[in-house]
């Protein structure tokens, strides 16, 4: 009677598996602030092991700024995480809305793009603290100066009240891979629209900040005054400069390797 419950229950786990897979929403697009009928690579649909997964949020201005460099940005990010590592990453990105039920849960990367424009909800801030507290990765970038950090920190007091950030500095002494803050500190991606320079001029010089799970593992890698996603989604770009991207290249590696 062992020998049959242990079986059944061996042949129950694929089935167990299938049926969260089932779950997770499948592909989609939605309008960006820059970019239409951007065209599908061959692959899309192709299971893969990684995504990268793109944050949709309520703002405080009213066109979608979690659009900003969509998808564009994203797919190149993917196109260099399979160039550079064997990680089997799926060459289009899944955009994840925090209230769409338990989704969230199927995606462990997750990017926000301007998030000193986000305005989360409660049940979103307590979404994204459970997604964070079960292992799952937020990386966040493309916002300047004073103003769009207290906007952002005004999201995160209410998904961390309980938990400060750390500057990449005090970061760089914890367990976390030494290469992401190295290159986040070196690296403060330009924004395409401002030839003279790495980034906007801001009142703050802050760049890496982050917050830690209770093992000290990094689960919140915050990019403050740089714009990493105009480097990944000018890749191709001839005229953006050729010296910024392998930087923007090797941490989108660096990045996909933390759980």
């Amino acid at each position: 009677m062992r020998y049959r419950t242990s079986f059944a229950a061996a042949l129950a786990v694929p089935f167990l598996i299938g049926g969260l897979l089932a779950y997770q929403k499948p592909f989609r697009e939605y309008p960006a602030v820059e970019y239409y009928g951007f065209p599908l690579p061959p692959d899309s649909a192709e299971k893969t092991e990684w995504v990268f997964g793109r944050l949709i949020y309520p703002a405080v201005v009213r066109y979608p700024r979690w659009t900003m460099d969509y998808p564009r940005s994203d797919r190149h990010f993917s196109a260099a995480l399979r160039r550079l590592t064997r990680v089997h990453a799926r060459s289009v990105e899944q955009p994840i809305d925090l209230d769409d039920g338990d989704d969230v849960f199927n995606w462990p990367f997750l990017y926000g793009v301007e998030v000193g424009y986000w305005d989360l909800t409660d049940a979103q801030c307590k979404k994204m603290r459970e997604f964070l507290l079960r292992g799952g990765f937020f990386m966040c970038d493309d916002f300047h100066g004073t103003r769009e950090w207290s906007i952002f920190m005004a999201s995160m007091s209410r998904i961390f009240p309980d938990r400060r950030w750390w500057t990449s500095t005090t970061a760089m002494r914890s367990s976390t891979p030494s290469s992401i803050w190295t290159i986040a500190t070196r690296f403060r991606g330009r924004s395409f629209s401002e030839p003279a320079g790495f980034t906007k001029m801001t009142d703050s010089r802050r760049v890496g900040a982050a917050f830690y799970d209770d093992k000290g593992g990094l689960h919140v890698a915050i990019c403050h005054n740089m714009d990493l996603g105009d480097s990944w989604e000018h890749a191709d770009n001839p005229q953006y400069p050729e010296s910024i991207r392998p930087w923007a290249s090797g941490l989108a590696s660096t990045t996909s390797s933390i759980p």
